[in-house]
Protein backbone atom coordinates (compact mmCIF):
# COMPACT_ATOMS: atom_id res chain seq x y z
CA UNK A 1 0.00 0.00 0.00
CA UNK A 2 1.74 3.15 -1.32
CA UNK A 3 -0.56 5.18 0.87
CA UNK A 4 -3.00 4.94 3.63
CA UNK A 5 -6.25 5.87 2.53
CA UNK A 6 -8.75 8.22 4.94
CA UNK A 7 -11.69 4.83 5.11
CA UNK A 8 -12.79 2.92 7.47
CA UNK A 9 -11.29 -0.43 6.62
CA UNK A 10 -9.06 -1.94 4.19
CA UNK A 11 -10.08 -4.20 1.52
CA UNK A 12 -6.58 -5.32 0.04
CA UNK A 13 -5.61 -8.30 1.72
CA UNK A 14 -2.29 -8.27 4.36
CA UNK A 15 0.66 -10.05 2.97
CA UNK A 16 1.17 -11.42 7.07
CA UNK A 17 -1.16 -11.59 9.65
CA UNK A 18 0.17 -12.84 13.74
CA UNK A 19 -2.55 -13.92 15.59
CA UNK A 20 -2.06 -14.37 19.54
CA UNK A 21 -3.95 -16.86 21.16
CA UNK A 22 -5.97 -16.67 24.43
CA UNK A 23 -7.82 -19.93 25.96
CA UNK A 24 -11.34 -17.87 25.17
CA UNK A 25 -10.34 -17.20 21.40
CA UNK A 26 -8.28 -19.93 20.41
CA UNK A 27 -10.46 -22.26 18.80
CA UNK A 28 -11.80 -19.43 16.56
CA UNK A 29 -8.03 -17.85 15.48
CA UNK A 30 -6.82 -21.51 14.78
CA UNK A 31 -9.81 -23.18 12.93
CA UNK A 32 -12.03 -20.12 11.62
CA UNK A 33 -10.20 -17.14 10.69
CA UNK A 34 -7.39 -19.52 8.92
CA UNK A 35 -10.22 -20.54 6.52
CA UNK A 36 -10.68 -16.51 5.77
CA UNK A 37 -7.06 -16.06 5.29
CA UNK A 38 -6.70 -18.61 2.81
CA UNK A 39 -10.13 -17.43 0.90
CA UNK A 40 -8.01 -14.25 1.13
CA UNK A 41 -4.83 -15.55 -0.29
CA UNK A 42 -3.12 -14.06 2.74
CA UNK A 43 0.40 -16.06 1.95
CA UNK A 44 1.72 -15.80 5.65
CA UNK A 45 0.36 -16.41 8.88
CA UNK A 46 1.80 -16.55 12.73
CA UNK A 47 0.09 -18.20 15.79
CA UNK A 48 1.64 -17.20 19.21
CA UNK A 49 0.51 -18.97 22.13
CA UNK A 50 1.67 -17.13 25.00
CA UNK A 51 0.88 -20.00 27.60
CA UNK A 52 2.40 -22.69 25.82
CA UNK A 53 5.40 -19.92 24.97
CA UNK A 54 5.64 -20.97 21.06
CA UNK A 55 5.53 -19.56 17.65
CA UNK A 56 3.92 -21.28 14.58
CA UNK A 57 4.79 -20.41 11.35
CA UNK A 58 2.51 -21.06 8.21
CA UNK A 59 2.21 -20.77 4.71
CA UNK A 60 -0.09 -20.63 2.16
CA UNK A 61 0.24 -23.45 -0.53
CA UNK A 62 -2.22 -23.57 -2.85
CA UNK A 63 -5.10 -22.84 -0.71
CA UNK A 64 -3.73 -25.01 2.55
CA UNK A 65 -1.92 -24.01 4.94
CA UNK A 66 1.41 -25.68 5.69
CA UNK A 67 3.42 -25.62 8.85
CA UNK A 68 6.70 -23.94 7.61
CA UNK A 69 8.47 -23.58 11.33
CA UNK A 70 7.86 -24.00 14.77
CA UNK A 71 9.70 -22.31 17.55
CA UNK A 72 9.59 -22.43 21.23
CA UNK A 73 10.26 -20.87 25.11
CA UNK A 74 13.52 -18.74 23.95
CA UNK A 75 14.58 -19.82 20.47
CA UNK A 76 15.88 -17.13 18.15
CA UNK A 77 13.53 -17.11 15.37
CA UNK A 78 14.29 -15.98 11.70
CA UNK A 79 10.40 -16.90 10.61
CA UNK A 80 8.77 -16.24 7.20
CA UNK A 81 7.93 -13.61 5.78
CA UNK A 82 10.90 -11.67 7.87
CA UNK A 83 13.69 -13.69 7.80
CA UNK A 84 16.14 -10.58 7.60
CA UNK A 85 15.30 -10.09 11.25
CA UNK A 86 15.49 -12.33 14.45
CA UNK A 87 13.38 -12.75 16.88
CA UNK A 88 14.15 -13.55 20.39
CA UNK A 89 11.13 -15.21 21.54
CA UNK A 90 11.76 -14.93 25.33
CA UNK A 91 11.42 -11.06 24.94
CA UNK A 92 7.56 -12.02 24.15
CA UNK A 93 6.88 -14.00 27.48
CA UNK A 94 5.74 -13.30 30.62
CA UNK A 95 8.02 -14.28 33.68
CA UNK A 96 7.31 -15.67 36.80
CA UNK A 97 7.77 -13.48 40.00
CA UNK A 98 8.97 -14.70 43.39
CA UNK A 99 5.48 -14.33 45.01
CA UNK A 100 3.99 -16.98 42.03
CA UNK A 101 2.79 -13.78 39.97
CA UNK A 102 3.73 -13.17 36.25
CA UNK A 103 5.70 -10.08 35.43
CA UNK A 104 5.74 -8.91 31.35
CA UNK A 105 9.44 -8.91 29.55
CA UNK A 106 11.46 -6.08 30.29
Amino acid sequence: MQEVPNVAYFELPPDWICEVLSPATAKLDRVQKPAIYAQFEVPWAWLIDPIARTLEVFGLDRGHWRLEASHADDARAAAPPFEAVELELDALWLRPTADGSENAPS
